[in-house]
């Protein structure tokens, strides 16, 4: 399966196929300008909580950022609960879907859903710049408030599911049997989210950014040709 075929899978599409339109909490918003303002506290929302923490972003300093009143916020969202709801049920649970759904697809093919999963990894956080770290802050961590959130929803059963999964292929010798399934996704992450989220810490060449395609490049090879020198 070519790198550019990959890149290329329709991410919208299936999300829309997998996921249910969720009803909205809140206040109705009664016309576009309504509903165009809170896309704009999402959003807004959205980026604090990546910056600095869900814990640390008060509502008051979210209605700031957004420049508007906190009263026009709590007519939207009545609390920091049901705002990160709001977020879990209409941007991370159809991320979390259309990650998830690699393993559905590719249920006898070990080496496409993993590949597959990295490069899901690196279109989601192209089209979601918040998502690395966001992801790495809040789901990473083991006190990050919206990965105990999403737990209490949830549960781990998505989770479960797909380690079963790895450890089937190795019994049926289509995985190698020296991996570790509980670290597969920690691999994963550390390839493809962690040098989105903390390149511009660390990259000293400025002239030349790692870009997405290139980290997306890097982690497919590694997970399909290992270390070994390209053979002749």
């Amino acid at each position: 399966m070519s790198y550019s075929f990959l890149r290329s899978m329709d991410l919208t599409a299936m999300t829309a196929q997998n996921v249910q339109k969720p009803r909205r909490p809140g206040r109705p918003s009664g016309s576009a300008n309504g509903a165009e303002k809170r896309e704009h506290l999402l959003n807004t929302a959205l980026n604090m909580f990546a910056r600095q923490g869900i814990a640390d972003t008060s509502l008051n300093a979210i209605a700031r950022e957004a420049g508007v009143t906190p009263a026009m916020l709590h007519y939207y969202f009545h609390n920091r609960e049901q705002l990160l709801d709001v977020l879990i049920d209409e941007r991370f649970l159809p991320v979390r879907l259309a990650a998830s759904s690699v393993f559905d697809a590719n249920a006898d093919d070990p080496v496409a859903a993993i590949t597959q999963l990295a490069q899901r990894f690196i279109d989601i956080s192209s089209d979601h710049p918040w998502f690395p770290p966001l992801w790495l802050r809040e789901v990473m961590s083991d006190n990050g408030v919206l990965k105990q959130r999403m737990n209490e929803r949830f549960g781990d059963i998505q989770r479960k599911s797909a380690l079963q999964s790895i450890i089937r292929w190795q019994a049926e010798g289509k995985l190698h049997a020296g991996l570790e399934p509980s670290l597969l996704f920690i691999t994963l992450f550390g390839m493809t989210l962690l040098p989105l989220a903390t390149a511009p810490k660390w990259q000293r060449d400025d002239s030349n950014p790692l870009s997405a395609d290139v980290i997306a490049r890097h982690a497919i090879t590694l997970l399909t040709l290992g270390l070994g020198p390209l053979a002749k």
